[in-house]
């Protein structure tokens, strides 16, 4: 009697329980219950052994009995399929059919069984460099074909695009069958590039392959596509449709294209609804995408999270350069096993809307771009110079000092990095090493120099009371007239120290300025002012440019007397500039002293407010810093928001040059003190021109750019191409720069 008893009222009991619900679970019911995703009819049909009694009031029983030994709440999710699937709802603990109607069902998880994965066989991924000098159309269409049967589809979307466009087509290969297709798409499309490659990275790693290997290297823009059905969604079709001819419309796409060249902060264009905002979308992938942007120091904030949505879209250049600069291959792409979330691609996937946002640019929509007025033109600078350092050749001074054959490379290759996203070393790629004691070297620099709109090299001109050091470089240039090297001089007027930063530390080779020392600096510069190369900006006057003008024992009776000198030896009337630099010298400059004065970041733009680590604030990249280091690391981001900043602009003289930099970090000189901004890359960099495009030209003396520098491989403040980003930051400045007429004036 006791054992009936007792079972009964633990049938009782268990009856009860549902109506007694825990906190979570009463909230789990209301959710469910909003959702209409829970199917009383299909539960109590598919379930026929559940009491009557719990049939009354299905959905309490599955939240407390149901879901739990795997029942199903309509026909289309599988709580252990969720799961499996989607392993960060595993990870956290919370009911899968409840994480579903909160806000699984809005990112389209997967929710139920896909098809087993198929076994494919493998081929080589043997793609070759493409040859940058080929000839190329405008515009490119880049697809790839998982899904043989949708062939047709795409064959016939491929006909009737409107514009000239090449074509590029890579597929999953699948042994014989995929033979067969390469041989019907080629005689279709004669002229396109059609390339198997193995079934792993889904569309993104057949397109990463393409960018790494240069194939769209200097198209205007690059339209991205796939075979896409998405099994998991019951409108793959219609899906699929949606994002293809949102993009690629059948009439009027020219005019559209137009309109996304022509949008200055469009990055990518996607159909209308496929650009994600908000944590609901992200999923597992917030921190695979976290790793995968800091190998390029772009850092994502959870609260302001944004991407294309379907990997479907148009692409400009400056974000093609990006994904190279990942420098992601083959293998770090997971095998496919039918994930639907958490991998490299789902993380590539995500990075495409960040890096846009990093750069200032947006993700625009069909409609958006329809609507968009047309943009006023950006300001563009009347001339544009770039520090130039003449450092890398070997001479007796750095030998005793250094090691014998020391040059600045030495400790370029030597520097590694000390956090996580910290990119060093930086090394050349189409360059290389050089050495400038090989003037041709010179005449390439030159060469990459004036393609993107740099007029001339400001010149290090290293002059020590009559002693000359590094003058090897631009005295064979005198000796080479036929070699194109626009340049002027800036007397780098300070003393040589052993930690490199002109402040402090051993003394390794001083300025003394003594008496007379004006008319001798003037004598020494007077081979190259009559060179032909020597720059007037103006025209008229050779353009000279002092480093450090407080460090003279009297700047204004120097500059009198420098001034006199020229003009005594023939040369005339000199352009006289200064460099604003960010500590205050023994001597202070008024402003007239000088014809101009030139911005040279970091310098004055870096306050203690913008430290990442290092300041008053401690680490704030909020990840270990290894290797004992003790320097300072900035915001990049800050320096530029400060550049613009009516505070910071109103301390400048009226007659400033204003300035940039690619980037700035001299561990290769400072070691464990070094000083770095963090945040630098060619797409924040072209956020920098932009903003001084909008904000600083209009009022800069005679509408100049300055750029710090050229080739300060040592401080990572460089223009010529790197083997990290290739030459993308030529390329940033040639499409922000380059398209005016950048000759000097009445020449």
């Amino acid at each position: 009697m006791n054992v009936k008893k007792g079972r009964v009222l633990a049938r009782v009991s268990r009856f009860l329980r549902v109506f007694f619900l825990t906190l979570q679970e009463r909230r789990y019911l209301k959710a469910a219950k909003a959702s209409k995703l829970f199917d009383p009819v299909y539960y109590r049909g598919a379930y026929p052994g559940i009491h009557e009694l719990f049939m009354r009031v299905p959905l309490r029983h599955y939240i407390v009995y149901g879901e739990t030994v795997g029942f199903r709440p309509n026909p289309d999710f599988s709580p252990s399929a969720y799961l499996r699937y989607n392993p960060d709802v595993a990870e956290i603990g919370v009911p899968p059919f409840y994480h579903y109607v909160l806000g699984g069902h809005k990112e389209a998880r997967v929710c139920k069984e896909l098809p087993k994965v198929e076994e494919l066989p493998q081929v080589e991924n043997a793609i070759s460099l493409f040859d940058a000098g080929r000839k190329i159309k405008r515009f490119a269409v880049v697809a790839h074909i998982y899904y043989p049967d949708l062939w047709q589809e795409f064959a016939k979307r491929f006909s009737s695009i409107s514009i000239d466009y090449d074509l590029y087509i890579t597929l999953t290969y699948r042994g014989d069958k995929t033979d067969k297709l390469i041989k019907t798409i080629r005689k279709r499309f004669p002229n396109a590039i059609v390339m198997p490659l193995e079934n792993r990275g889904r569309d993104i790693l057949p397109f990463i392959t393409l960018v790494n290997a240069g194939a769209l290297d200097g198209y205007e823009a690059v339209c991205k596509i796939h075979t896409k059905k998405s099994p998991h969604r019951e409108d793959g079709d219609h899906w699929r449709d949606h994002l293809i001819s949102g993009i690629l419309p059948d009439q009027d796409l020219d005019l559209m294209l137009e309109r996304f060249l022509g949008n200055d902060r469009a990055a990518f264009w996607v159909a209308d609804g496929q650009h994600f905002t908000g944590t609901e979308w992200w999923g597992s992938n917030f921190e695979s995408t976290r790793r995968v942007l800091r190998r390029i120091e772009v850092e994502i904030d959870f609260e302001e999270l944004s991407f294309p949505a379907g990997s479907i879209y148009w692409i400009k250049p400056l974000m093609l350069g990006l994904l190279k600069a990942l420098q992601l291959s083959k293998e770090q792409f997971e095998p496919e096993i039918a994930q639907v979330d958490g991998t490299l691609a789902h993380a590539l996937e995500r990075s495409m809307g960040m890096l846009a946002l990093s750069a200032g640019q947006d993700v625009v929509q069909t409609t958006q771009l329809a609507e968009a007025k047309q943009q006023t033109a950006l300001a563009t600078p009347s001339y544009a110079s770039a520090f130039y350092l003449p450092q890398f050749h070997p001479i007796a001074e750095n030998d005793a000092w250094w090691g014998k054959g020391f040059t600045e490379w030495r400790g370029v290759v030597a520097t590694h990095p000390f956090f996580n996203g910290h990119i060093q070393p930086l090394l050349p790629s189409d360059l290389g090493f050089y050495d400038l004691r090989l003037t041709e070297v010179m005449g390439q620099q030159a060469a990459l120099a004036r393609d993107a709109g740099i007029d001339a090299f400001c010149v290090y001109h290293y002059w020590f009371d009559g002693r000359r050091v590094l003058e090897a470089p631009l005295d064979r240039l005198l000796e080479r007239p036929e070699i194109d090297f626009p340049f002027y001089l800036c007397w780098a007027n300070e003393s040589w120290r052993r930690n490199w930063d002109g402040l402090s530390g051993v003394v390794l080779l001083e300025q003394t300025y003594a008496k007379g020392f004006e008319a001798k600096l003037v004598a020494d510069s007077l081979p190259y002012m009559r060179d032909p190369r020597y720059q007037k900006p103006d025209g008229t006057r050779p353009r000279f440019v002092i480093y450090r003008p407080e460090d003279m024992p009297n700047p204004a009776q120097s500059v009198k007397r420098m001034r006199k000198a020229w003009r005594d030896a023939g040369i005339g009337e000199v352009e006289l500039g200064a460099v604003c630099f960010h500590i205050e010298g023994d001597n202070a400059v008024k402003d007239e002293v000088f014809d101009f004065w030139i911005e040279m970041p970091p310098h004055g733009v870096i306050t203690s407010d913008d430290y990442l680590f290092g300041g008053p604030d401690g680490n704030l990249l909020f990840r270990d810093v290894h290797g004992g280091f003790e320097g300072l690391v900035y915001d990049y981001s800050m320096a530029i928001e400060n550049s613009i900043s009516k505070k910071y602009v109103s301390n400048l003289p009226e007659n400033t040059i204003c300035g940039v930099m690619p980037s700035w970090d001299n561990t290769a000189r400072r070691g464990l003190k070094a000083h770095m901004a963090y945040g630098a890359n060619p797409g924040t960099f072209d956020y920098w021109l932009r903003q001084m495009s909008e904000h600083r030209l209009p009022g800069s003396y005679r509408n100049e750019l300055f750029v710090n520098a050229w080739n300060e491989w040592a401080e990572k403040a460089v223009l010529e191409p790197s083997i990290k980003y290739d030459d993308l930051y030529l390329r940033v400045l040639e499409t922000r720069i380059a398209t005016r007429d950048h000759k000097p004036e009445d020449t």
